[in-house]
């Protein structure tokens, strides 16, 4: 929940970032073309628009303004620098695709974000120090009591001691249990005198963790908190002593209850990651995939008859198989669905031996990434035959089936990669696909897509 000082303190800091993105614009101009009106042409007028429109997107599509993305000064640079140079290359892409670089000059482009660099910066320092004063000296969190101090209660606690909106003021009871009298079911006359306690002390939001049993003591409780003029807030302890994370959802009036965290379930998360997938492989499409098909092609032809693609049934997400595309590094043969590659493997050509040691025999899967059924970065698809295999002796080996699967991967990037007869060796990849299936973010992914760039580059053990 919100005080009115950070509603009003998060619309604050949009419209200062639209006053700083125009201000920063307008003195770079001044400094290089000088205001004469004749200067400032129409189509100087689109890129202001233009320039505005770029900075809401980016700073929605980076969750700038979010609660979480506001909680310290670490996370807000961190989000205000991705947004910072998102604007530099969408608004270099839009000045060179439109037509409008020559409107604007370089020395233009460079003192704008200078500035415009310069003047975040500086609103960022002072924001913390505003935040700082309205939060600490003008005291405007609120106050809150927590009942009881259980498991349950410490966690809340913790939580709301994380979140600057309010101002944790201790326990009272140990057990939800010690609320009630347990022969007639009563409240004890203990909960009145406290509520009425924290009326007179100003802290007017109680929270009481209830077990699900004691749920139905709800009312009577709430009763006893509006003749104090105490607001109270139930919190449903529905999961008791569950050592695991979990993370919970309503769906209407029910709690639904996750046992294991999954960023790309949301929706907001998922359109990040298919827009990133979308312009990074049309990128490799066009720019490499344009001119290297026809060449490879023609030395796949001559080092052996066949295809110049081979394609291959692979487990998809939710294990629904799809054809996976590589250039073809084998000498046709009867086996390949079956038989993963070995080292020194008599089917592989020359070519084959090259392109599968950099790995440029999978560049043909970013045609399955603008189809849909792969991403840039996941879990490798496996053949059937092992995912059925594996799947019966690895726990947890059908959740990685839950994403997409990916041309590149965080196992990937740690070394496993390649053959995987050996169980233990599968084991370690389907750790690392669940880790990075639960700690998704889109800078992992340009991360893992780094990474596995600079692998290329290096002699891998196990790219054969």
């Amino acid at each position: 929940m919100k005080t009115r000082y950070s509603y009003l303190f998060h619309y604050l800091l949009i419209i200062t970032d639209l006053l700083v993105i125009n201000l920063a614009f307008f003195l770079a101009w001044y400094l290089v073309f000088g205001m004469e009106a004749s200067t400032f042409q129409s189509s100087a007028r689109n890129i202001v628009l233009v320039n505005n429109l770029v900075w809401l997107s980016l700073s929605s599509f980076f969750g700038m303004y979010r609660r979480d993305r506001l909680g310290t000064l670490r996370a807000v640079f961190k989000s205000c620098g991705k947004a910072y140079f998102g604007h530099i290359i969408l608004m270099g892409f839009y000045l060179f695709f439109s037509g409008l670089k020559p409107v604007v000059s370089d020395n233009f482009i460079i003192t704008y974000y200078l500035s415009l660099g310069l003047m975040f910066f500086i609103s960022r320092i002072a924001a913390a120090f505003i935040e700082l004063g309205l939060f600490r000296y003008l005291n405007v969190r609120r106050p809150v009591l927590i009942i009881p101090q259980n498991s349950m209660g410490l966690r809340l606690a913790s939580n709301l001691e994380m979140n600057q909106n309010y101002h944790f003021r201790g326990f009272k009871f140990n057990s939800d249990t010690d609320l009630f009298d347990s022969k007639t079911g009563r409240l004890v006359p203990e909960v009145s005198r406290i509520f009425s306690e924290c009326s007179n002390k100003g802290i007017n939001d109680i929270y009481v963790i209830l077990n699900y049993e004691n749920l139905k003591y709800g009312q009577a409780l709430d009763e006893e908190a509006e003749r104090a003029c105490v607001r109270l807030n139930i919190v449903p302890d529905l999961v008791g002593d569950l050592s695991m994370p979990y993370s919970t959802e309503h769906m209407g009036q029910f709690t639904v209850i996750s046992l294991r965290h999954e960023p790309l379930e949301s929706i907001q998360n998922r359109f990040k990651k298919r827009v990133f997938d979308l312009v990074f492989s049309s990128l490799v499409v066009c720019f490499l995939l344009s001119w290297l098909v026809p060449i490879l092609a023609v030395i796949i032809k001559v080092q052996s008859r066949g295809p110049v693609f081979f394609k291959q049934l692979r487990s998809g997400r939710n294990n629904e198989p799809f054809y996976c595309y590589k250039f073809r590094s084998m000498r046709v043969n009867d086996d390949s669905h079956e038989r993963q590659a070995t080292r020194n493997d008599d089917r592989i050509t020359p070519i084959g031996k090259f392109m599968r040691r950099t790995s440029i025999d999978e560049l043909p899967q970013f045609f399955n990434v603008l189809i849909g059924n792969m991403s840039v970065i996941g879990p490798r698809p496996h053949m059937l035959k092992h995912t059925e295999q594996y799947s019966a002796i690895i726990d947890q080996y059908m959740v990685r089936q839950f994403l997409k699967p990916g041309i590149s991967g965080l196992a990937q990037v740690n070394g496993f990669r390649g053959e995987t007869e050996d169980p233990e060796l599968m084991r370690k990849r389907v750790e690392y696909d669940l880790m990075y299936m639960e700690s998704w973010r889109l800078s992992l992914d340009v991360k893992l897509v780094l990474l596995t760039i600079i692998n290329t580059f290096k002699k891998e053990e196990k790219a054969y």
